[in-house]
């Protein structure tokens, strides 16, 4: 069977190939050609059953069109909901996104990022973790165009996109304030990751602007190690009689999930005997008993954005822009008004 090549979707539609290339390399609106003409020349494409090859356009444009994006962990609400984000924005923008998952893991998400440079990817899309401060210098060097999305780091100024950690847990924080709680616990994994210590940092800044008492043993840190034993203590912690919290605020959702299961196991009520507030939401959220309140990431936003950064950059824009999104507030029924 014969090769379909643009010259024959040319002759097909009655166009030349020139215009044909435009369309089938997403160039249309760029060059000018009419909705009703490109319209034409993708259906002829399909009808002729014409497949592009990848490696004589990558060798000509000195670009695959693809995106590598590495994950923190690909079980994460997060993982899942940013990953879906970036591929719907980067197929808009005639772009493949190669995904792999680091598990929170310094050497493997080294290793992914030499695999995907060796797979020629134009730019990367990169959750960083723990220790991987030099992988991203080694990347600055290389000059490979790269984007950090989720998670940065605050003495490396390169292009990034994320939460305004800070605000959204003083947010957080003075919005179980302002719903009348005065002892207010937040659970928080014992990390050095930038974007965890801004939202102890939201979280102290709201109890001291507004004149409410703090005591360290309100404020357990997590060893993820040891997560389950580590929540069930901090849990006890927070309720003893000592401390007596009438809120606890989760830092992440799976610390939320880890937390509620020994509320649950303890059988307090919420918000009846302790409040529960969490940043981001996960779906085990749906099998508890009352909706819980928390700040939700907005994926499309962050994804697009990171996305077009991106490509900014493969096109030789080097700007550099870090980006600070808010969150959102889902109010459920966990919190005592």
């Amino acid at each position: 069977m014969k090769k379909v090549i643009l010259k024959d979707i040319a002759q097909h539609v009655g166009v030349s190939t020139a215009l044909v290339s435009y369309v089938l390399n997403g160039q249309a609106e760029e060059k000018q050609v009419g909705k009703e003409i490109a319209e034409k020349i993708k259906l002829a494409a399909i009808e002729l059953n014409y497949r592009p090859n990848q490696i004589a356009k990558s060798l000509k444009t000195q670009k695959t069109h693809t995106i590598g994006l590495i994950v923190a962990d690909i079980n994460y609400k997060y993982s899942s909901g940013i990953t879906r984000a970036i591929e719907a924005e980067a197929k808009k923008k005639n772009f493949n996104v190669i995904l792999g998952s680091s598990n929170e893991n310094s050497e493997k998400f080294n290793e992914l990022i030499n695999v995907l440079v060796n797979r020629q990817v134009d730019g990367l899309i990169l959750v960083p973790v723990e220790k991987s401060e030099n992988s991203i210098l080694n990347l600055q060097k290389s000059e490979i165009p790269f984007v950090l999305i989720d998670r940065n780091f605050s003495n490396i100024l390169c292009n990034s996109v994320a939460l305004d950690n800070f605000k959204a847990a003083y947010d957080s924080t003075k919005y179980l304030i302002k719903t009348g709680h005065k002892r207010i616990a937040f659970i928080n994994y014992q990390t050095t990751l930038f974007n965890l210590l801004e939202r102890n940092r939201g979280y102290l800044t709201a109890l001291k602007e507004y004149g409410l008492e703090f005591s360290e043993s309100w404020m357990p840190r997590i060893k993820a190690i040891n997560y389950k034993s580590e929540m069930q203590k901090a849990i006890n912690q927070i309720i003893s009689k000592e401390n007596n919290c009438d809120a606890v605020f989760f830092a992440t959702d799976r610390l939320a999930i880890y937390g509620l299961k020994h509320i649950n196991a303890l059988k307090l009520k919420v918000p009846e005997h302790l409040s529960v507030f969490s940043f981001d939401e996960a779906e085990a959220f749906e099998l508890f008993h009352c909706p819980i309140t928390h700040a939700r990431q907005p994926f499309e936003k962050m994804g697009r954005l990171a996305v077009n950064t991106l490509i900014d950059l493969i096109n030789h824009n080097k700007i550099i822009n870090q980006t600070y999104i808010e969150t959102e507030f889902v109010i459920g029924k966990s919190c005592k008004e």
